[in-house]
């Protein structure tokens, strides 16, 4: 005779009703995390950027 753990153990281990969900919530965290690293490697270039066009626009060359 099965115990009441061992049965809510085992229709437990075989419902897959939540498996699609932990799939997208998976999914879904791994592009968010991608996306960071992509933003992220944009970051550095942009600032650089940034810093040369406040510094063009701040100190503009004199034509004399």
């Amino acid at each position: 005779m099965m115990s009441m753990v061992q049965k809510f153990k085992n229709q437990f281990l075989m419902n897959e009703a939540g498996a699609v969900t932990v799939d997208w919530v998976v999914l879904t965290a791994g592009v968010v995390v991608l996306t960071g690293l992509v933003m992220d490697s944009f970051v550095i270039p942009a600032q650089s950027l940034q810093d040369k066009v406040s510094s063009a626009i701040n100190n503009p060359i004199s034509s004399n």
